[in-house]
């Protein structure tokens, strides 16, 4: 094996620079969420035209996210994540510039679009850090989805209490702007390709297909569950979804190696980020909204926007501290371990959840007990991701991984929506849920967090991963590690 290159010249800061671009892509995700109430009338639409302004950012993030990664794979994942950081600052443009629910909903896909930061800079940090740096690195990157949107919505929030409601938008032109020259300075590009062509009707399948499910899923509330729309595009998502896996299997470059994916460590992997996804979303949905119901309820706080996004911020101061705690934990046991001490974690803190309801600090406690399981099991699932499959296919299976972690959350999403809506009575006029709805969104949430713990055990192997080299044959501009080295490492 010919001698090995030192890692980046500044992986501290390579670490630092990544981690604060996957915060503020996650602040994108949530800022629009305490302004949703609010949407109709500053912007002179519907409430069904404002609910875009999150759904538009979850399809879209859905379709770039495995996209942009396997396109990073293939031309250079610095020269994709730039482009990514470039969608999301054009995005927040057009959002601080309008107040055109049409330019909105516009800039909102254009922000969803740089989901795919997380998996390229994943990929990113398996080129270029060396093993002692990696799976904390990797721990505190994975964990930024959470601790961008504990943090995003109480800012949010006392920006919509307390200033023009665009301020936020120019804030996010500023931090996309700040995002993009901190990456042209220190995070280098690795001469690391996949081979291969475009996969132009792989992207076009797996798009169609994506859309069709997470439309059924997001507005079936709305339409009706049994209706011809929610059906016909339910319909279509699978056999669009099979057309397309009929396609990879017999594409010479696939988008997604379905044989890799079909493996037990990635195929069960993904299915555990899909349910922790779907149990990390119910904590942040019902926390908000659970804590602002009116004191008439006998259970509500009346809690104000402010106070109900406060309530996620500890569970975010969590997520920096336990990042490198789950670190350890991997690199001592396995990432097998961690996940599975995750999903425990989780599901303990949704009992804590069904129990304490009628005082602040115990929601707050709850909360952040369901947080500190998820930043631990973000920070597992890219090790096991990893550890499975080729490095030259890194973006794009940590971005698929990453996709179904945003389909288990809107699946979490539709679910809430619905039991919130159906349980309900009606106090001073208003129908407001009552508390034993809430009780059901914790059960079904700890529900699949055990499920996702079942799903963990299921996973071959305990051990820690194989070591990785940094910048394995980089200066050949490989695409694939050593074939002892690649078998070592994607061995189950």
């Amino acid at each position: 094996m010919p001698p090995q290159p030192a890692e980046a010249p500044h992986p501290r800061l390579l670490v630092a620079v990544l981690a604060f671009c996957g915060v503020v892509v996650a602040v994108m995700q949530t800022l629009v969420i305490p302004l949703l109430p609010h949407v109709p009338a500053l912007t002179g639409s519907t409430p069904t035209a404002a609910s875009w302004l999150v759904t538009i950012t979850l399809l879209s993030g859905a379709v770039c996210t495995p996209v942009l990664g396997r396109i990073g794979d293939m031309y250079g994942k610095r020269k994709v994540l730039l482009a990514s950081l470039g969608l999301l600052t054009m995005g927040s443009v057009l959002c601080a510039a309008s107040s055109q629910i049409g330019v909105l909903i516009a800039g909102r896909a254009l922000q969803g679009a740089a989901l795919a930061v997380m998996p390229l800079g994943v990929s990113i940090m398996r080129d270029e850090l060396a093993p002692g740096r990696l799976l904390s690195a990797v721990a505190l990157m994975s964990s930024t989805l959470g601790i961008g949107a504990a943090i995003g919505l109480p800012l949010a929030a006392l920006v919509v209490e307390n200033a023009d409601w665009h301020t936020m938008f120019w804030v996010s032109v500023g931090l996309g702007l700040l995002d993009i020259a901190l990456v042209l300075r220190y995070v280098p590009e690795s001469p690391l390709r996949a081979g291969g062509r475009p996969d132009v009707l792989g992207v076009l399948g797996l798009s169609t297909s994506l859309v069709s499910l997470l439309l059924a899923v997001t507005q079936g509330g709305d339409w009706g569950w049994t209706s011809t729309p929610t059906l016909a595009l339910l319909a279509a998502a699978v056999l669009i979804g099979l057309l397309w896996g009929a396609h990879e299997l017999r594409s010479p470059s696939p988008m997604v190696d379905l044989r890799v994916s079909a493996r037990p460590a990635v195929l069960l992997t993904n299915l555990a980020a899909l349910l922790i996804g779907f149990a990390f979303y119910a904590n942040s949905l019902a926390t908000a909204q659970l804590v602002q119901e009116p004191t008439s309820t006998g259970y509500g706080l009346g809690a104000s926007i402010v106070v109900s996004g406060l309530c996620l911020l500890p569970g975010g101061v969590a997520m920096v501290f336990l990042s490198p705690v789950s670190a350890r934990i991997s690199a001592a046991y396995g990432p097998k371990v961690t996940l599975a001490v995750a999903s425990a974690c989780m599901a303990a803190g949704y009992v804590v959840r069904f129990f304490t309801n009628h005082q602040l600090w115990t929601i707050v406690l709850g909360a952040t007990v369901v947080s500190a399981g998820t930043a631990i099991a973000y920070s597992a699932l890219p090790a096991l991701v990893m550890r499975a499959v080729p490095v030259s296919e890194t973006g794009a299976a940590n971005g698929l991984n990453t996709l179904m972690r945003s389909i288990g959350q809107a699946a979490c999403s539709a679910v809430v929506a619905a039991v919130l809506a159906h349980v309900t009575f009606q106090v001073a006029g208003r129908t407001v849920p009552t508390l034993g709805a809430y009780l059901t969104v914790f059960v079904i949430a700890g529900a699949a967090a055990l499920l996702a713990l079942a799903v963990t055990l299921c996973l071959p192997g305990g051990q820690a991963p194989a070591p990785y080299t940094v910048g394995q044959d980089r200066t050949a501009g490989a695409a694939e590690r050593p074939p002892a080295a690649l078998a070592q490492e994607s061995s189950p």
